[in-house]
């Protein structure tokens, strides 16, 4: 790099603004690559730990082997953490008062829709964590590389008209440097809307095996609480692995 011309001159002869807006920047990046690589190594596990808790659960014998595996499990997955609120719901809903709260109010049915939609939304809540900061990067980060650029390059049309020598080689590199900016802002920005997009599309596939999985867990669950055997059948696991939904929860 010459020691006159290039991004270390730049930075040399650049102001407040300049080494702020490239500080802005930095911490842009910096928090894009935290997120991406932390998001993406959870994403990676509940993963795994999803395919393994779905495999065990259309394995069980009976609802009550599921609950023991919760049991020795704890807190994991959405999809386990959906069973395992459909079956608080179900006990809460049993052991009810007499006096009834708001929380208790309609039948179980109802109190077992709501808990399993309750669960989704946080679940969905928690893996949409960072995304808006992502969202933000990724569309602000190239404006902000601009507005160093403009910055630069009025600061160094300023020192080329007070040297009174306005040659093209005296503008190319002063100029340049200062476009530097635009460069930074973008190779900021892209990781972060690559991830954001991919974050995103990831999540709307969780999301939709969750509602899918939801109506199994309920047919189950609210046939369980009605007092009748609830087996596991061979009709209920071709319809998980089809994606097909029975209407009860979505009509609740």
């Amino acid at each position: 790099m010459s020691t006159e011309l290039g991004f270390a001159n730049f930075l040399a002869q650049s102001d407040g603004v300049a080494r702020f807006i490239l500080a802005v920047m930095l911490l842009m990046s910096l928090g894009s690559w935290f997120l991406i690589f932390r998001k993406g190594a959870r994403a990676l596990a509940a993963g795994q730990r999803s395919r393994r808790f779905l495999q065990a659960f259309w394995d069980a014998p009976s609802l009550e082997a599921v609950r023991g595996q919760l049991r020795e499990d704890g807190p994991g997955d959405p999809f386990s953490n959906l069973v395992r609120q459909g079956f608080v719901a179900v006990e809460q809903h049993r052991r009810r008062d007499e006096a009834r709260r708001l929380v208790d109010a309609g039948t179980s049915d109802e109190f077992l829709t709501r808990a399993l939609k309750r669960s989704i939304g946080e679940d969905v809540a928690r893996l949409e964590s960072g995304q808006t900061f992502l969202a933000t990067v990724a569309s602000t980060a190239p404006f902000v590389g601009l507005l160093g650029t403009v910055w630069g390059i009025y600061h160094a049309l300023v020192a080329i008209g007070a040297a009174g020598d306005a040659g093209l080689d005296k503008v190319a590199g002063p100029v340049g440097e200062a476009l530097i900016m635009t460069g930074l802002g973008l190779a900021v920005a892209i990781p972060a809307a690559v991830a954001y997009n991919f974050f995103a599309r990831s999540n709307r596939r969780v999301r939709a095996a969750l509602e899918s999985f939801a109506y199994d867990v309920f047919a189950f669950l609210g046939t369980g609480a009605k007092g009748q055997p609830a087996p596991v059948t061979d009709l209920a696991r071709e319809r998980a692995r089809t994606g097909a939904r029975p209407a009860v929860l979505g009509e609740a």
